[in-house]
């Protein structure tokens, strides 16, 4: 066999560099699936020397051949089979060099270590470009990533943009405030709890947790809450938006140097997007309502309307008894100032056969508006004294609280009140089944909570889908 020529020595050379090269480039490339211009680029050199033989390789080989001599190229020698050891040893070489280029590109050794020949400049500088090009295709993936990622904001935004412009098939699509309970009709109320389930299910990290992001919700509140404030914290929370709020707003904002609430809510809506009031007369959410662009949530307003807590409850006898017809519940307690049981008789009477039974100390018996209310939508409705006789009758007890606060000076009628209607075990036992124990709380001593862990006792449960309901209603009012 004759001797190998120093030409042919550099064309072997040559061609194995290039082969490990070219397979470490589609290896790294097709693992890293960064995008598909690379991967086409890959996936066409490799078929081309997979299913078209040799001759892409050649090519490339004989223009590296042809800047080393002056010389007439010859063919390449045709590669001799080397061992797996072998191959795998010369590709860990051509990782090493990739490698070293990648960390310094300007460097002599490493520019020296593409050279096909000892001292070749001119081929020194072409393997450095031609190796830089391939690099670049890395740095160019890189910012197709960046590229990627700031298209998946924008993707991102736009569903948002068209979660906005929803649509609702119902009144809620006119809806502007919430001040009183009878502004729902039973279809708003339907579509409303459709939208609460959907928000039952909204994880952190969700594109639904970010629904209300960059919206700002106000809760300026002058009368002491726990539930209704800090649920309506958690759902705007929940859904990405911000809360800027105050507590005792009698004591610390400026309606404790006189300010009227009207130049309040003025103010107070330049800051946010919408407000959550509660104040301690009746009729205050209506008439502050009436000087506001932003939306309103009334959150109570003394012994008037509660309507956000009116729908929670609607809700909540949907979930416990599984209907809205056909049903009948006793109101308990504080009748004559419970805005909770006054709201939600007001919300109730926009369904079928419902039937009332007010069961109250005299001195706190439902008011007459109420009544006459409803007599004009021909809803049945009784009074009467007997706890356990009524608790017979009924699907839902809605129990309140004998709310000292509004007694004001009149302690004698209080002390007359309170305690005289309590729900213990007798109760519990005189109910059926399939009734539930309803309570918009805080509770005093009219429920024992010896009786707590009954699982008809749902008033924790109601308290929970109060934070569903005022996520929907955000939402409603929010994104339009």
């Amino acid at each position: 066999m004759m001797k190998m020529t120093t030409m042919e020595e550099k064309k072997e050379d040559a061609y194995e560099e290039e082969e490990s090269f070219l397979l470490f480039i589609a290896r790294e490339v097709e693992e890293s699936e960064e995008t598909a211009h690379t991967n086409t680029l890959v996936t066409a050199r490799t078929s081309a020397n997979r299913h078209e033989g040799k001759k892409f390789k050649k090519q490339k080989i004989e223009h590296l051949i042809c800047s080393t001599s002056t010389t007439t190229t010859h063919p390449a020698r045709p590669v001799e089979k080397q061992s797996k050891r072998s191959r795998e040893s010369k590709r860990e070489k051509e990782r090493t060099k990739i490698r070293m280029f990648s960390m310094y590109p300007h460097s002599t050794a490493t520019m020296g270590a593409f050279a096909t020949g000892a001292g070749a400049t001119s081929t020194n500088r072409k393997q450095h470009h031609h190796l830089r090009r391939y690099l670049n295709t890395f740095s160019t993936n890189k910012n197709n990533k960046t590229r990627r990622r700031s298209s998946s904001r924008r993707r991102k935004e736009d569903e948002r943009r068209t979660m906005v412009s929803a649509k609702y098939s119902s009144g809620l699509q006119k809806l502007e405030n919430c001040v009183d309970s009878g502004q729902f009709d039973r279809p708003m109320m339907e579509e409303l709890f459709t939208i609460a389930d959907e928000m039952a299910k909204v994880k952190p990290g969700s594109k639904d947790s970010l629904l209300l992001q960059g919206y700002l919700m106000s809760t300026l509140f002058y009368e002491a809450s726990t539930r209704t404030r800090l649920s309506f914290e958690s759902a705007m929370g929940r859904l990405g938006g911000g809360i800027v709020s105050t507590e005792s707003a009698g004591e610390y904002s400026s309606a404790a140097k006189g300010e009227t609430l009207e130049d309040t809510m003025r103010t107070v809506e330049s800051y946010c997007d919408i407000v959550v009031l509660r104040h301690f007369q009746a009729g205050s959410a209506a008439k502050a309502a009436k000087v506001m662009r932003a939306p309103l949530i009334n959150a109570g307003d003394g012994p008037g309307q509660h309507p956000t807590q009116a729908l929670l409850d609607v809700y909540t006898i949907q979930k416990e008894i599984g209907r809205l017809d056909g049903f009948k519940i006793a109101f308990v307690g504080d009748l004559a100032n419970g805005r909770t049981v006054r709201s939600l008789a007001m919300a109730l009477t926009k369904f079928n056969d419902v039937e009332f039974f007010f069961v109250a100390p005299n001195v706190v018996k439902m008011k007459d508006d109420i009544k006459l209310f409803l007599d004009e939508r021909g809803v049945k409705w009784s009074e009467s004294t007997d706890l356990i006789a009524t608790a017979k009758k009924v699907d839902v007890m809605y129990q309140t609280r004998i709310q000292k606060e509004r007694f004001g000076d009149r302690l004698d009628d209080y002390e007359k009140a309170k305690g005289k209607y309590i729900i213990d075990q007798s109760v519990m036992d005189a109910l059926s089944d399939t009734a539930c124990v309803m309570h918009p709380l805080p509770r005093v001593d009219e429920i024992d909570p010896a009786v707590d862990g009954d699982k008809r006792s749902a008033y924790f449960r109601q308290a929970q889908n109060g934070l569903f309901v005022r996520m929907a209603l955000l939402k409603v009012l929010l994104l339009k």
